[in-house]
């Protein structure tokens, strides 16, 4: 870059005369990057959901057909002990975000549910987490999340928008607030109203009854109680009652929507155009900075049911419609590289692709199977700690600084991309609480040989199901399981006959002593060793019994932002872009089908 100093009269550089004008125009011919800080590196982060690790070419899958993610594995770095932080997948994305294991930010649920249910609901990510889009927000980054949030909207009112992404650190929101469901279609196959509907109306049974006691208590003077307690119950019972209604046919006009940063878009959603619609403004955001630093979180509606997917794709798998579903995402994830490519940014640009969580196995319609594959691994989404459910793949891109095709077989997790991308982008990980990720840089530029976790502590909501210790000395990484769920049938390996399974009570087996796995021998998590068969039994168990200990002292007591009273559905804080509850409008004016 040149730097031209001029007198007053502008009229002398390197013995020639020049005037003002000229000078002026010479200085407007410069490239804009030349005030872009070429230290800071950008961050394309890409995460799927409910993609299996046996999903994808460069971990095994040898019939569906994913080009542009196994060239992404070829010219950077696979993990192939990538690990989220729960096999679900709110709690997992805000552990993703914030680097912490969800029970420390309140986003573990004590409940049967496990998400976030409704827009329209109190719960979500708190305001006071922070997310490394904020860091790098306040770095000089330009912030943008294009694609699926299911981290909360509102808080006490429809407009507060204290769970919204730009309340954590985006500068552009565009996409779901939300997650797909069947009812986004209208298929008459239900998901989250299968769900809920039987437990929301034995509640509102529940609070009706004990109202009209307290209220026959009241007013024949058997037992005092206050007005005040009888009228808090009857709300709750209104609450309930009006959530259980809503499941039958409202779930589309309050769940399925699409936002322009607090604007509402579409009520409900277009799904024919919400593929075209999403790589459009990604690609976008991408050519409006291509100037300055950035950083795109693009989060990924494939390949969740109802797996929307457009005729283009339709048919071309050999994996009916949830192979078409991938590889139609995979065309997303090459349409993306292109884009970083068209605009010179390759050799600048950090790129993470992963899952939020592993495979769903009960996904199916009929005797056609809607969800992934997790390969040699035991277990599936909502799993808690068996591997199908948390193992996910992992490819990170960065050419120039990280050598092709590196294959690192450390435990890794996806909090770890918290703390990766605030060094990269000169920021500071926060020092007044625990972040539980570690930084990828020693293991990603080889100047470590081990990952920075010696343990890791798989969740099922906020039920300890499992525990892995990586014993760096031996490479060994033992695994134990405190509780597992009862799979229906028996030896299905999943839960069809629950639909998900739970995290507690008659559809979970307690363990104790815990069940004991060599992940190092046994992945697959097959053989379970005993004392009888594993001399180290004992001292492996007492020694993760006593990192338990010490994690637990780690956890301090928060809001429960997926309790009950948090995750029912209010009608004052349903997202809206009409009168209530009068909710549909087609704001979007873009109607091109697709970007290429």
């Amino acid at each position: 870059m040149y730097l031209f100093y001029t007198s007053g009269n502008c009229d002398v550089y390197q013995g020639k005369q020049w005037s003002c004008l000229n000078i002026w125009l010479i200085l407007c011919l410069f490239p804009i990057t030349c005030v872009s800080d070429p230290s800071k590196p950008n961050f394309l982060l890409i995460l799927a959901d409910d993609l299996g690790i046996g999903d994808v070419g460069c971990y095994g899958n040898d019939t569906i057909r994913t080009p542009n993610i196994d060239d992404l594995a070829k010219d950077g770095v696979r993990l192939t002990q990538h690990i989220a932080a729960a096999a679900v997948c709110t709690p997992s994305r805000a552990a993703f975000l914030t680097g912490r294991y969800p029970i420390r930010s309140g986003m573990a649920s004590s409940t049967q549910q496990r998400i976030i249910f409704w827009n329209g609901c109190s719960g979500g990510l708190p305001p006071n987490e922070t997310t490394f889009a904020r860091i790098l927000h306040q770095q000089g980054y330009s912030t943008a999340l294009v694609g699926k949030w299911h981290m909360g909207v509102n808080c006490r009112s429809r407009h507060d928008h204290c769970h919204h992404p730009l309340n954590h650190g985006f500068d552009y929101f565009y996409g779901m607030p939300f997650s797909l469901l069947n009812e986004c279609q209208g298929l008459d196959d239900p998901q989250l109203a299968k769900s809920l509907q039987d437990t929301y109306w034995l509640y509102t049974q529940m609070i009706i009854l004990a109202v009209l006691t307290l209220l026959f208590g009241k007013l024949t003077n058997l037992f005092p109680v206050k007005w005040k307690i009888i009228i808090c119950l009857a709300i709750c019972g209104l609450l309930y009652f009006l959530s259980w209604f809503s499941s039958y046919g409202f779930t589309k006009y309050w769940n399925c929507i699409l936002m322009r940063n607090h604007d509402i878009t579409e009520q409900p959603m277009n799904l024919e155009k919400t593929t075209s619609n999403m790589l459009k403004e990604a690609v976008s955001f991408i050519e409006r900075n291509k100037h300055r630093p950035f950083l795109l979180f693009f989060s990924l509606l494939h390949v969740h049911t109802p797996l929307i997917t457009t005729e283009k794709f339709q048919g071309r798998s050999r994996h009916g419609p949830y192979g078409d579903n991938v590889e139609e995402m995979d065309w997303m994830v090459g349409t993306l590289l292109d884009a970083i490519d068209k605009e010179g940014l390759k050799n600048t640009t950090f790129i993470y692709f992963a899952s939020d969580h592993g495979g769903s196995l009960e996904a199916r319609r009929g005797n056609t199977q809607l969800g992934g594959w997790n390969g040699i691994y035991k277990g599936g989404k909502g799993m808690g700690g068996w591997e199908g459910g948390i193992r996910v793949p992992g490819i990170i891109r960065w050419p120039g600084v990280l050598p092709a095709g590196t294959v690192i077989n450390e435990p890794t997790s996806l909090m770890d991309i918290f703390p990766t991308v605030v060094h990269l982008a000169g920021g500071e990980v926060p020092q007044d609480r625990t972040i539980d990720g570690r930084s990828l840089l020693p293991l990603l530029r080889g100047t470590a040989q081990h990952s920075g976790h010696e343990f890791m502590f798989h969740y099922c909501g906020v039920f300890l199901h499992a525990v892995r210790w990586h014993q760096k000395d031996s490479g060994t990484i033992w695994k134990v399981h405190y509780a597992t769920p009862v799979f229906q049938p028996e030896a299905s390996g999943a839960c069809f006959g629950r639909g998900i399974c739970p995290c507690f009570g008659d559809g979970v087996s307690h363990h104790d002593p815990p069940l004991l796995f060599d992940l190092s021998q046994d992945p697959s998590e097959e053989n379970p060793l005993s004392a009888d068969t594993e001399p180290l039994f004992d001292t492996v168990t007492r020694r993760i019994r006593e990192a338990v200990e010490e994690h637990r002292k780690t956890l301090t007591p928060v809001p429960q932002q997926l309790s009950p009273y948090n995750n029912i559905w209010k009608p004052w804080l349903q997202p809206c872009c009409g009168t209530f509850p009068f909710c549909w409008c087609d704001k979007e004016n873009n109607k091109a089908d697709s970007v290429v």
